[in-house]
């Protein structure tokens, strides 16, 4: 028998292997997916703890624990506003055990860098929204500006002067604060920080004069009276300071935008497991400690799944893309 026979007779009977091996190392896979989760799995949080990312994804790791049994666990990674964090987990395995949490800000991404180490739309997948929390602006407690009218009127006094501390260039503070700037026809000076708790202690400590957060990560400092809210974005007030106008009840009109947290998980996750952790979020949020943790940080307490959550983002991209041409900062 010549060698090529040999060679040929090799390479079917590896192929005859492989196939009668596909099945079964589907059917382990799928088994794995339908025993999620088995270990600890690893929530990374891209920027600094404290901040309104941190707060709702620490507290939602705590219920998925308590409803699964196993341990989900908060890591923080900063940096580079969250794309380190969020690059680590686009290259993790789709097993479910390892996620990302972020805000709206992912949204902005594609607006504020011509190259990320990851694609937003391929990479990750979306799995679920929840803890959709108002944008607020907060001052000290002690600060002379007592209404949104008087920051307003001081900015227009000193152009460029009213500083502002964000969690970074690019990210949903940053660019809520330049929309207002937009919409009152003022200049602020943007202090950035590694994380939005960072910008909370420099507006506590004088070293800058505001700041624009969501409420779930800044509602605990204004109700220990460190913090004043000048004004919420949404169509209502909220219920827990009935005291703190709406940005259009204060005269900017059209200020909507609505913070949201949610979880992503790499490309091919399984679906058995991305529908187990939609339900188990859902069950979260339904959840009476869940929603007496939301509406006390003055947010939304609901779920979004999959489908929505990937409109949401839609919708997001459109608007902060809007925003990004206006303030000259669209990096396409």
């Amino acid at each position: 028998m010549t060698r090529q026979v040999h060679a040929l007779f090799r390479l079917r009977g590896a192929a005859m292997t492989l196939a009668a091996a596909l099945p079964l190392l589907s059917a382990g896979i799928a088994h794995a997916a339908q025993d999620w989760p088995s270990r600890p799995v690893r929530i990374v949080v891209p920027y600094g703890p404290g901040g309104a990312v941190d707060v709702a994804t620490r507290k939602m790791a705590q219920m998925l624990s308590t409803q699964t049994g196993q341990s989900f666990i908060v890591e923080n990674k900063p940096g580079a506003t969250g794309t380190i964090g969020v690059s680590q987990v686009a290259r993790a395995a789709p097993d479910g055990y390892t996620l990302v949490a972020n805000d709206t800000t992912y949204s902005l991404l594609p607006h504020i860098f011509k190259q990320l180490p990851f694609d937003p739309a391929k990479d990750l997948q979306p799995v679920s929204a929840f803890v959709f929390a108002p944008m607020a602006l907060a001052v000290s407690n002690d600060s002379p500006y007592r209404t949104l009218d008087d920051l307003i009127a001081q900015a227009r006094a000193k152009p460029g002067m009213i500083t502002y501390g964000s969690g970074g260039p690019g990210t949903t503070p940053h660019f809520a604060a330049e929309g207002l700037a937009l919409a009152t026809n003022v200049k602020f000076m943007h202090v950035p920080f590694k994380g939005a708790a960072e910008a909370t202690q420099a507006v506590l400590g004088k070293v800058i004069e505001f700041q624009f957060a969501s409420t779930t990560g800044v509602m605990g400092a204004v109700q220990g009276d460190k913090l004043r809210l000048l004004a919420v974005s949404g169509d209502k007030r909220l219920a827990v300071l009935p005291d703190v106008p709406t940005f259009a009840q204060a005269g900017v009109k059209d200020f909507g935008v609505v913070n949201w947290t949610g979880l992503w998980a790499p490309k091919d996750t399984p679906p058995q497991v991305m529908e187990r952790l939609q339900r188990e979020v859902a069950k979260a949020m339904a959840s009476e400690e869940m929603k007496t943790f939301a509406t006390k940080m003055g947010a939304e307490p609901r779920a979004a799944d999959a489908a929505e959550f990937t409109r949401i983002l839609a919708d997001s991209g459109v608007m902060w893309g809007n925003v990004a041409r206006n303030i000259g900062y669209d990096a396409k």
